[in-house]
C-alpha cells in the first residue's frame, strides 16, 4: 500500500441516530461513498452559529412602530389632526429599525 495518497486513517464512532442522519444527508447530497462524503464535509463543510438576538429586537421595534402608526391613523381619522410629536416618534422608531437592519445585514455579510 505504498502508493496510497491518503496514508492517515481517522476512526470515530457514532450513535445509531447519528449514523442514520449521515446516511440521509449522503443521499440528499447525491454521494454514495461514505468516506468521500465525510472527507468532503470535514474539509469543505462549515458550521454556522447565528445569534438572532438583534433580529428579535428589530421585530419588536417593527411591532412597536406598526402599533404607533395604527394609533396615529385612528387619531387622525377621528380628529382630522396629526401631531408633530407623533411624526417625530415614528421617524425615530423607523431610524432605529433602519440602523439595526443595516447592522444585521452587515453581520450576515461577514459570514
Amino acid at each position: 500500500m505504498e502508493n496510497r495518497k491518503r496514508e492517515h486513517q481517522i476512526l470515530f464512532r457514532v450513535s445509531e441516530q447519528e449514523f442514520k442522519i449521515i446516511l440521509e444527508r449522503m443521499k440528499l447530497a447525491g454521494i454514495q461513498n461514505r468516506e468521500t462524503y465525510i472527507r468532503k464535509m470535514v474539509l469543505d463543510g462549515y458550521i454556522l452559529n447565528v445569534d438572532f438576538s438583534d433580529l428579535r429586537k428589530v421585530i419588536v421595534l417593527l411591532g412597536n412602530a406598526s402599533n404607533n402608526l395604527n394609533q396615529i391613523a385612528k387619531r387622525v381619522n377621528i380628529s382630522n389632526n396629526i401631531y408633530k410629536d407623533d411624526i417625530k416618534e415614528l421617524q425615530e422608531n423607523y431610524n432605529k429599525l433602519w440602523e439595526m437592519s443595516k447592522n444585521i445585514l452587515n453581520n450576515f455579510l461577514k459570514i
